[in-house]
């Protein structure tokens, strides 16, 4: 018993040691990054082909179902194929044959935070296939998921949406879970929107809350003042003591915003009834239908698939460089998200048992 005391109390102090030193090589690291003037946001455009993943898929289903004779015939005739289709993509990257009638669609994701911290990514990946695509024959399929955040944050984000729209292309938003706030401001910007059967959609609305300390530091005799040069530069403070002129002015600028957020969904779907829709309410996938805030129902996977019939599917993300503490951090992260999804996991079983 004593061995297997001293052994973990090592073991501790080995393991407290190797994150020690991770942590000090990653700052250096990091400041040496800084240094040389890699923290300018710089990174890579990944580009992968969905047709071949798909086709991947479905056949590999194909041939677990094969007898082993009926397999090496199908092998044979894959390889056959493979090479085939190499041949007459290498003929016609040669020969630059641009009057070929098979369009291309452009899928970029989106999956947004508070902060829409997705934006800089977004803006990149359009930048590249805006230089591209045809508006002829092309089209921009967007997969997007957020719950909506800061107005200024999804204003932007939203506008980068605009820009495809504005060129002509056809730009499709695909939702599988969620598009609400903010969200739905970025899908209503496209041509179409697709959804899932139980995606939440809508929530054209505008909140703001923050709490106020005023009465307990005047309970502790603390003063705490708020100076302002102009009659509306600050309306509503966290510590001071807020008056009523104050929340009035606040809220008109709310009923401003919302305003604004009315108009410019009303803009990009005329047909929406938006003085039914735009009162921070929420809709499920076939009900958002119904009021007219998507399209169809469908997954962004079903919609894909079929879109590999009639042209072919490329999916387009840039990927800025992380330094390695930011390495380090998203590993911490993922790893304590895991743990606290596993122990929720444990009690809702104990629930239902």
């Amino acid at each position: 018993m004593e061995f297997l005391t001293e052994y973990g109390l090592f073991l501790a102090k080995i393991v407290t040691f190797v994150i020690t030193a991770v942590v000090v090589i990653s700052v250096v690291v990091s400041a040496a990054q800084k240094d040389r003037g890699d923290q300018d946001g710089e990174g890579e455009l990944k580009i992968r082909k969905l047709n071949e993943k798909y086709r991947k898929l479905r056949e590999a289903i194909e041939a677990r179902l094969m007898s082993d004779q009926q397999r090496k015939v199908f092998e044979k005739a894959r390889k056959k194929k493979d090479k085939l289709e190499k041949k007459a993509s290498k003929k016609k990257k040669e020969e630059s044959d641009e009057d070929s009638s098979r369009g291309r669609v452009f899928v970029l994701d989106f999956d947004g935070d508070i902060k829409a911290s997705d934006t800089d990514p977004l803006r990149r990946a359009i930048t590249a296939v805006l230089s591209v695509a045809d508006p002829e024959r092309d089209e921009v399929v967007i997969r997007l998921e957020s719950g909506g955040g800061l107005v200024h944050s999804y204003g932007l984000a939203a506008a980068q949406l605009d820009r495809i729209r504005s060129k002509g292309v056809r730009l499709t938003a695909c939702v599988d879970k969620v598009a609400a706030s903010g969200g739905y401001m970025m899908a209503c910007v496209a041509d179409r929107i697709v959804a899932s059967p139980f995606a939440i959609l809508g929530s054209i609305g505008v909140v703001a809350q923050l709490p106020n300390f005023h009465r307990f530091l005047k309970k502790n005799d603390v003063d705490f003042e708020v100076l302002t040069a102009g009659e509306h530069k600050r309306t509503l403070t966290i510590f001071g003591e807020n008056t009523d002129k104050g929340r009035q002015k606040f809220l008109e600028d709310l009923e401003d915003t919302h305003g604004l957020f009315k108009e410019y969904v009303s803009e990009r779907r005329p047909d929406l009834d938006i003085a039914a829709v735009a009162n921070g309410d929420i809709w499920f996938g076939k009900r958002a239908l119904d009021v007219k805030l998507i399209d169809e129902i469908k997954t962004s996977d079903e919609y894909l698939i079929e879109a590999c019939d009639r042209a072919d599917v490329v999916s387009v993300s840039y990927q800025r460089k992380r330094s390695l503490p930011e390495k380090l951090g998203l590993a911490t992260s993922v790893a304590l998200e895991h743990t606290v999804w596993k122990v929720l996991g444990v009690f809702r079983n104990q629930k239902f048992q």
